[in-house]
């Protein structure tokens, strides 16, 4: 039995579901893209082909083991884009709650079925199917949820918005020990760098006290003047539109001082060190095409 355990973003890793790119089909033709960032990279030809999408996650899968860390992977499924496992569920303390993702990204979810069977059954729920809520848009920090959302009237408009205030309901009535903080995102589907798909694509903490932000990720000011507040300026990392495109506050933490980082975030990399940090830098910029990056492709089941 997989005795889940997650209270925050960055305690100790044990466990976590990585996804895959093995198998990740063709080039998808820009209609069906699900982002304004793979549109972007669809029209140009610039879209990543699989074998460097392969060797990118094999590269952090190796610094995952590197840390003990036990790497779970999704069943292959053919032709299929299986790297994005932050998205098709997400543990809070002790449960698992399944995703009400897109609906052309079900099979996802049964491709991690051998995972969710072993754990405890009374522990893993579904919310139903008007509540709309991905594991990007939800971040565990002590006693609060961050969750994002979008509230703008034209909701149903965006395929890139992805959790709505149902899904800000769910969470609230699931755990109502817990302080529910929603935040407001700024959606694009035409311009990446004026979208931020999820709350991770603008913010998220690090280590005990500090945090990377975009704060023009955030369509309230009051949203972004909270987290301020909460962490404190000096411990913030601010972000530029350009550094928010490619993915700088999406990495990933391994435990309170070990973070896995893109190699090319040269100013977060350094800044990261001057606080302390290990960051292991690998490449994964070819995965950031598709608008995801290293907190995209995980799913963490245990931390201590």
């Amino acid at each position: 039995m997989l005795k889940l355990n997650i209270k925050t973003e960055t305690s100790r890793l044990r466990a976590v579901v990585l996804g895959s790119a093995v198998s990740n089909g063709p080039t998808p033709k820009a209609a069906e893209a699900y982002d304004p960032k793979s549109l972007e990279h669809i029209l140009a030809g610039t879209y990543p082909i699989e074998a460097d999408m392969v060797q990118e996650m094999n590269a952090f899968d190796a610094v995952l083991k590197k840390y003990e860390v036990e790497v779970y992977r999704p069943e292959c499924i053919e032709n299929y884009n299986q790297i994005f496992t932050r998205d098709i569920g997400f543990v809070i303390d002790d449960v698992f709650v399944k995703s009400n993702i897109l609906p052309d990204r079900e099979r996802e979810l049964d491709a991690i079925n051998y995972i969710i069977d072993q754990m405890d059954p009374l522990k893993v729920v579904r919310p139903p199917e008007e509540v709309h809520i991905e594991g990007g848009d939800v971040m565990l920090w002590n006693d609060y949820i961050f969750i994002g959302t979008y509230k703008g009237s034209d909701y149903a408009d965006y395929i890139t918005a992805r959790t709505n205030g149902l899904g800000v309901r769910y969470i609230k009535d699931l755990f109502p020990h817990k302080k529910v903080k929603d935040f407001d995102l700024v959606k694009s589907k035409i311009e990446a760098r004026d979208n931020a798909l999820h709350l991770d694509c603008c913010f998220q903490p690090v280590g005990k006290d500090k945090g990377i932000i975009y704060k023009n990720g955030f369509r309230e000011e009051a949203d972004y003047v909270f987290l301020v507040d909460l962490f404190g300026k000096e411990n913030l990392f601010h972000i530029t539109r350009d550094e928010m495109y490619h993915m700088n506050s999406n990495i990933f933490s391994i435990d309170e001082k070990v973070v896995v980082s893109e190699r090319n975030f040269t100013r977060l990399n350094n800044w990261l060190r001057s606080h302390d940090f290990i960051v292991e830098e690998i490449p994964y910029a070819e995965i950031a095409k598709q608008e995801g990056l290293l907190r995209c492709s995980t799913l963490p089941l245990i931390r201590e």
